[in-house]
């Protein structure tokens, strides 16, 4: 099967890990291409282009009209699927009705002006479902991000704490993600700052348009070292995770905090509610700095070990096989 993966942003975070892991595995067996911006490319950290495999036929197009460009691309490519990630990239698959299956997957949720004239869709949690309107309901797949094993070097605890000036006994509470608004950083600087915990850090891993905003803010015992591409370095390094968002699709961190066998602290976003009976411990209201405050206290006194999490759910085969089914479907209903 020829397949495209589009994916039209600058910046790595879980989106676009998601799509070169994708594309990465599905090159196995498949034809494989993958459009992304010359941004991708550049020069920083948290570029991404170079992630990609060799196996996979990557394409970059110009960061100026980068949809006008990644819909000519197509026109010429003709694949039998195009799959979509992410705004830009859905609406370069406007235009293109009869050419291939145009399909996406709902990152964030359903939106009207990118989806509704595609093909077929992939939501990635349940709750996507409910605005999603007929007909395109019809052809509408649920299915649950994965998360691959990705151990940290034996020394990257000892070597970050070390680096970091935190002691070896000290307590971590750990957070990852963008930041951003809608991640809750504040709320947990917030939260820690009301418990004053002895012996205690918060380490918040990321970064975003409000990163200088809360290092301005934080006080002592509270690092926002920025990006890191080697987050499993970082979840190693911490004793607990915390996710203080104020929405959530999924939290593909989530899966990664479970796989480094992490206790979870949550607020009640859209993706901890679907991994609930995975996370185990009560999720929290959302935007609530006394409730975090009161669940950091708790963890920090009882300080709950390590365990293992039924990671068999999450397996990237399984999801690779219902993506497939869901191409082979979708084209035979197009040619109909």
């Amino acid at each position: 099967m020829r397949i495209v993966h589009l994916i039209l942003t600058s910046r790595f975070a879980g989106s676009e890990r998601h799509v070169i892991e994708l594309a990465n595995a599905q090159a196995a067996k498949h034809d494989v291409t993958l459009i992304l911006r010359r941004a991708a490319a550049q020069s920083r950290a948290d570029s991404y282009a170079h992630r990609v495999a060799p196996e996979v036929k990557l394409i970059l197009v110009g960061d100026w009209f980068a949809r006008w460009h990644a819909r000519k691309l197509l026109r010429k490519l003709r694949p039998d699927v195009a799959h979509a990630h992410l705004s830009g990239a859905c609406r370069a698959l406007h235009g293109l009705k009869g050419l291939c299956l145009r399909l996406a997957t709902l990152h964030i949720c359903y939106k009207p002006q990118q989806h509704a004239a595609l093909d077929a869709l992939v939501a990635i949690a349940p709750w996507q479902m409910d605005a999603i309107p007929l007909p395109i309901h019809k052809h509408t797949t649920q299915i649950d991000n994965w998360t691959l094993p990705n151990p940290a070097a034996k020394d990257a605890r000892q070597r970050l704490r070390t680096l970091h000036g935190i002691a070896s006994d000290a307590w971590v509470i750990g957070a990852i993600g963008r930041v951003e608004h809608s991640k809750g950083f504040d709320i947990l600087i917030n939260a820690f700052q009301q418990t004053n915990l002895p012996n205690a850090y918060l380490v918040i891993i990321g970064q975003g348009s409000r990163l200088d905003e809360l290092r301005r803010k934080a006080v002592k015992n509270v690092l926002l070292p920025g990006f890191s591409d080697r987050p499993e370095e970082w979840l190693a390094t911490f004793d607990c995770f915390v996710s203080a968002s104020r929405d959530e699709p999924f939290g593909l961190v989530l899966l990664e905090a479970m796989q480094a066998g992490l206790p979870i602290l949550a607020s009640a976003s859209q993706g901890a509610r679907h991994l609930a009976d995975i996370i185990e411990t009560p999720l929290l209201p959302i935007a609530d700095s006394n409730a975090l405050a009161a669940g950091l206290r708790e963890f920090t006194d009882t300080r709950p070990a390590r365990r293992t999490y039924p990671m068999h759910r999450f397996s990237i085969d399984s999801k690779l096989r219902e993506i497939e089914e869901v191409y082979q479907r979708e084209l035979t209903s197009l040619a109909e």
